[in-house]
C-alpha cells in the first residue's frame, strides 16, 4: 500500500494522481495511472523505485514512452518517469557512461563528437538508454549490446552492477527480471573518424525519415521481424498496408507502424494487431510477435495478443 505522506518524507519530486498517461508516449494514446512519479535527480530516482519494490508496488519506469501501448483505462499502479532525473552522459576512463533517462540522439552524437564509433545505428530511434538497454535496440544490423560493457540497476531495492556477460542479450531481448530498472550503462567504444561517421550517422536518419511515418505519432514498429522477412512485408503482403480501425491506421508509409490518426483509442491499436497477426498467421502461418510494450491490459487480452 502506497503512503503518499511516507514518500513525501523522502521523495522530492513531483507526484501526481491519476495522471493521464496519454501525454507520456510517443503514440499519444493512455489513461491514466493510479500514481505517477517524476524525480529530482538519481537519489531521487532510486529512493521512489526501492521504495516500491520493497513495498511490492506494482509499477513501470519509463523515459520517453517510445515503444509503449498504454490501455484506455490506465495502469491501476505507479509509473516512474526517470527521463529527467537520469540524464548524464560522461567519459570515465576509456568508457562512455550514459544514464537511463539519456537520450538515443544525444547518446549517439555524444559518441560521434569525441570520435568513438559502433552507435550510429541508433542515430533517430526517439528511445532512451533504459529502454534501449532492456530492449536491446538496434537498426541496420548493430546493437546497443555489442559494445557495452555492464549495466547499472536496482533489483529488489538495491543497486546492482551486472557484466555484460551476466546479462543474455538477443535479438529485442535481454534477460533482465520483470522488475529490474536500468539506472545506466557502461560502453567500451572504438574510434573511429568524426566527419565520416557524422556522414553515416546523417544516412541512417534520412534513411528513418524517409521509410518511417515520423509525421504522426506512432509507438515504433509494432511487431519484431519474424525469421526470413521483415514483419511490414508480411503485413503488406496480406493486404492490410493503409487499414483504418477508428482513428488508429497501419501506415501506408510502412505496414510495421501503427499511426494516431488523431484521437485514437488504444482499443484501436489493438484491434489493428490482433488483425495483422491473424491475417498474417492464416496466409503465411507465420506468429507475428508484439516489440511495443502493452500496460494495463487484461491477462485475458495479453494471451492473445501475445
Amino acid at each position: 500500500m502506497i503512503s503518499i505522506d511516507d514518500i513525501k518524507k523522502f521523495f522530492h519530486g513531483k507526484i501526481l494522481l491519476s495522471e493521464p498517461l496519454k501525454k507520456y508516449t510517443s503514440l499519444r494514446i493512455g489513461g491514466p495511472a493510479d500514481y505517477f512519479f517524476e524525480p529530482m535527480d538519481k537519489e531521487d530516482g532510486v529512493n521512489i523505485i526501492s521504495y516500491l519494490q520493497k513495498q511490492d508496488v506494482s509499477f513501470v519506469a519509463i523515459g520517453r514512452g517510445s515503444n509503449l501501448l498504454v490501455s484506455d483505462n490506465g495502469f491501476r499502479g505507479a509509473v516512474v518517469n526517470m527521463e529527467g532525473a537520469l540524464k548524464s552522459i560522461y567519459i570515465e576512463g576509456s568508457n562512455v557512461i550514459a544514464e537511463a533517462g539519456a537520450s538515443l540522439t544525444r547518446f549517439v552524437d555524444f559518441c560521434i563528437q569525441r570520435n568513438y564509433k559502433g552507435v550510429e545505428m541508433l542515430a533517430g530511434i526517439p528511445g532512451t538508454i533504459g529502454g534501449a538497454v532492456i530492449m536491446n535496440a538496434g537498426a541496420y544490423g548493430g546493437e546497443i549490446s555489442n559494445y557495452m560493457i555492464d549495466a547499472e540497476i536496482i533489483r529488489d531495492g538495491t543497486i546492482v552492477v551486472l557484466k555484460k556477460e551476466e546479462i543474455a542479450f538477443s535479438y529485442r531481448y535481454a534477460s533482465l527480471q520483470t522488475d529490474d530498472v536500468v539506472l545506466s550503462a557502461s560502453f567500451r567504444l572504438p574510434n573511429g573518424n568524426r566527419e565520416e561517421l557524422m556522414k553515416i550517422r546523417n544516412d541512417f536518419i534520412l534513411q528513418r525519415n524517409r521509410k518511417h511515418p515520423v509525421e504522426l505519432p506512432n509507438c515504433g514498429s509494432v511487431f519484431k521481424n519474424p525469421p526470413g522477412s521483415p514483419a511490414a512485408k508480411f503485413i503488406e503482403d496480406a493486404g492490410l498496408k493503409g487499414v483504418i480501425i477508428g482513428n488508429a491506421q497501419i501506415s501506408e508509409k510502412h505496414a510495421n507502424f501503427i499511426v494516431n490518426l488523431g484521437e485514437a483509442s488504444a482499443s484501436d491499436v489493438i484491434d489493428l494487431i490482433a488483425r495483422a497477426r491473424k491475417a498474417v498467421c492464416e496466409k503465411f502461418g507465420v506468429t507475428l510477435e508484439p516489440e511495443v510494450k502493452l500496460l494495463g491490459f487484461s491477462k485475458e487480452l495479453l494471451k492473445e495478443i501475445i
